[in-house]
This record gives C-alpha cells, sequence and structure tokens, in this order.
C-alpha cells in the first residue's frame, strides 16, 4: 500500500515558491493603485504573461497535477498578493474551464489558446452566464440560441451581467437557452470569437471589492457564430437533450447537468482556494500588527481577546484549505462528489474569508479601518467569495440536496 502523505513535493514547492514570489513582488505593489484606478491591470497581466503565469501552459501544467493541488496552490499564492488583480489575472480561466468541460478536443487546441494571446500581445476572455434576472436562478435565463440550419448558424440575442471581463474580451463563451420548455437542461454553451457583429458591452460596474477585476454587462443583438461554435457539436447537443425530454415525459429521472453547471462544479473548489488566500494574507497581517502594536504597555498578542481571535483565524484557514484540497484532489482522481464535496469547500472557504478579513480589520482597530493599511481591502475583496459562482445559500442547498436526496427548496 502506498504511503500516505501530505507532504508537497519538491516541485509543488519550487511551483508555490515561485508564485508566491510574483504576488510579492509584483502583485502587492500594484494592488492598492489598481484598486484606487478600479482598471484592468494590463501591466501586471503581460508581466505574468512574461514570466510563464498567465499562459496556457502554465495553467495546463497546474491542471494535470496528479495529486490536484497544482491549480488550488497557484489561487491561494496569487490571491494571496491581491484578489483584484489576482482575478484579472486567472478570470480567463472560467471560460476555459467551460470550454474543456464541453467542448470537443479541436475547439480546445483553437479556442483556449486566442484566449490567452502571448507575451507581446495579451488578450482575455470571458465566460457570460448570469443574467439580470437569472443568477442563481439559472433555469430563468433568458438569452436564446437559434439555429438557422440553412447558414449553419447559431443566433444569439440577450444581456449578460456580472461577466469578468465581459466586453473587453478576446473571446467570449456565453451560455444560452436551447429549448425553453426544458428550464435548465435546456442550455448550451457557445464560442463567441473576436469581433463579431452584434455583441457590445453594456454596464461596466463599479465595485465594492475586486475593484482591479471588470465587470460588465454583455449585449447580444442578433450575434451570429458559426454552427461549430456550440462546445461540443450539434450532435451531441441533440442527444443531451433528446435524454433530457425523455426523462421529462418519464416524470423525471436522472439528473441531466446543464452547460454552466459543470463549468461551476469544476471550478468551485478553485474559488475556495482564492478565498483562503485572502484570508490567509489578512491574518498574516493582523498576527504582524498584533505582534508589534503596544498598547498598556505591551503587545496586543498579549491579550487573549485578541491571541485566541488569531488562534481561531489560523485554525478555519487551515481547515479551508484541507476542504478544498480533499475537493481537488477527488476531482482529478476522479472520485464522485457523493456529499458535495466541491460545494463544501467553496462554502466553507469563503465564509472564512468574509469571518478571517473582518476579524483583521477589529484587532487593527481604527488603522484597520483606513486604507492606509490593506486588510481593510481584503475585507473589501472578500465579500465577493459568499456571492460569484454560487452563493452560500446556493451551495448549502447543493450539500442538503446531496446528502438527502430530495428536492429541497
Amino acid at each position: 500500500m502506498a504511503e500516505f502523505t501530505m507532504e508537497l513535493s519538491d516541485e509543488q514547492r519550487e511551483v508555490r515558491d515561485w508564485i508566491h514570489g510574483f504576488a510579492a513582488d509584483v502583485i502587492r505593489p500594484a494592488a492598492a493603485e489598481w484598486d484606487e484606478r478600479e482598471e484592468t491591470p494590463w501591466p501586471v497581466i503581460q508581466e505574468a504573461a512574461k514570466v510563464g503565469i498567465y499562459s496556457l501552459d502554465f495553467y495546463a501544467q497546474q491542471f494535470f497535477d496528479p495529486t490536484g493541488l497544482g491549480i488550488p496552490m497557484a489561487m491561494e499564492e496569487l490571491f494571496w498578493g491581491d484578489a483584484g488583480i489576482a482575478l484579472s489575472i486567472v478570470g480567463t480561466g472560467l471560460a476555459a474551464i467551460g470550454v474543456v468541460a464541453n467542448g470537443t478536443e479541436e475547439q480546445v487546441g483553437t479556442w483556449i489558446p486566442q484566449m490567452y494571446g502571448d507575451a507581446n500581445d495579451v488578450k482575455v476572455a470571458a465566460f457570460c452566464s448570469s443574467e439580470p434576472d437569472a443568477g442563481s436562478d439559472v433555469g430563468a435565463m433568458r438569452t436564446r440560441a437559434v439555429y438557422d440550419q440553412a447558414k449553419d448558424e447559431w443566433v444569439l440575442n440577450g444581456t449578460k451581467t456580472w461577466a469578468t471581463n465581459g466586453g473587453i474580451a478576446n473571446v467570449h463563451i456565453v451560455v444560452a437557452v436551447v429549448d425553453p420548455d426544458l428550464g435548465s437542461k435546456g442550455h448550451a454553451s457557445f464560442i463567441v470569437p473576436p469581433n463579431t457583429p452584434g455583441l457590445s458591452q453594456g454596464q461596466k460596474f463599479k465595485k465594492h471589492g475586486i475593484r482591479a477585476s471588470h465587470t460588465a454587462e454583455v449585449v447580444l443583438e442578433d450575434v451570429r457564430v458559426p454552427g461549430s461554435c456550440l462546445l461540443g457539436g450539434k450532435d451531441k447537443l441533440d442527444e443531451r437533450l433528446a435524454r433530457a425530454r425523455e426523462r421529462a415525459r418519464a416524470g423525471g429521472g436522472e439528473r441531466v447537468k446543464n452547460a454552466a453547471m459543470a463549468t461551476f462544479e469544476a471550478s468551485r473548489p478553485a474559488v475556495g482556494a482564492m478565498a483562503v488566500g485572502t484570508a490567509r494574507a489578512a491574518y498574516e497581517v493582523a498576527l504582524d500588527y498584533a505582534k508589534t502594536r503596544t498598547q498598556f504597555g505591551r503587545p496586543i498578542i498579549d491579550n487573549q481577546g485578541v491571541a485566541f481571535q488569531l488562534a481561531d483565524m489560523r485554525t478555519q484557514i487551515d481547515a479551508a484549505r484541507l476542504l478544498v484540497w480533499r475537493a481537488s484532489w477527488m476531482a482529478t482522481t476522479g472520485k464522485a462528489f457523493t456529499s458535495a464535496e466541491g460545494s463544501m469547500s467553496k462554502l466553507f472557504a469563503s465564509e472564512t474569508a468574509k469571518k478571517v478579513t473582518a476579524q483583521a480589520v477589529q484587532i487593527l482597530g481604527g488603522n484597520g479601518f483606513t486604507r492606509e493599511y490593506p486588510v481593510e481591502r481584503m475585507h473589501r475583496d472578500a465579500a465577493i467569495y459568499t456571492i460569484f459562482e454560487g452563493t452560500s445559500e446556493i451551495q448549502r442547498l447543493v450539500i442538503a440536496r446531496t446528502l438527502s436526496g430530495m428536492p429541497i427548496r
């Protein structure tokens, strides 16, 4: 029997330390500036491309780490640097996951390189699922895709919202309804190539946190894409829709996953790792502050009220990391999420990030409430983890349904 170990390999530690160095030397010094500017940090993304962090090869290497820990380690270190800039660096990954999860080998080979560009001409991509009236309720999606058989083209109409890199992306991945009668099972994902007529950026959002990451609406008006831009191909879609219709007639049966959910299930542990990185960063600032800040003639960490908070913060961070690592390992080794372990990892890590960053602000007191110290920004950034890619309430619903086998609402 193979020996059980939780030790990282020499290669994994080397990669982790390399990413940490980039986060410390390049991301952190730029964090406050780009948070204030509320603009995409193109120079930082380009630096990441130059050293190989923003590239298809880098993410492929981490994705194929046989332990499953490559992606969560990378996410934790980048988001330890700064959440807004890190999301600008990794935001393309959600669109890439959408292609990998739903596309053919030819589509993966054709479109993912165009999502990243190269160090001399950096590109980004966007995954467009949420809508003004369809966030957690994907069944309420209104964006339609209609097949024009004569031209072998799909015609897309609708409005997407909360799209990371929406409108500025080179490639957009759009989830749309192809069969309204099937609800969320009647969805499909489409590649919208660069400079496609009819796609435009709507409102750009001014956000509470992760302000260095571009978030906007994407408007689709008679957007025509070739039939080859349907992820997975039409034969596969027709087979999936036929199964869904048969099960609907039979009154239920085995669940059929839709395109958006397949993407989110693959990415939830990675989002948990992002939250761990932000939480760890805030904890480290608070720990250092508590050891150097003196009140009543002694460091404030000498007070149990502060020391016990730090003990709880570190315990929760380590527990969150272990849940993320477990889910990532299970996904890589083909273990089914029989207890919704992916959702568990995202739920616990995101809630931990909100709590730990709030405690960090409290430990720094008035200083923590100012922008002179980074915990204020980290606290704002942490709020997103319990919202995007499935709110905490949705994660609890997924977990409860999985554990009970009941259609809990």
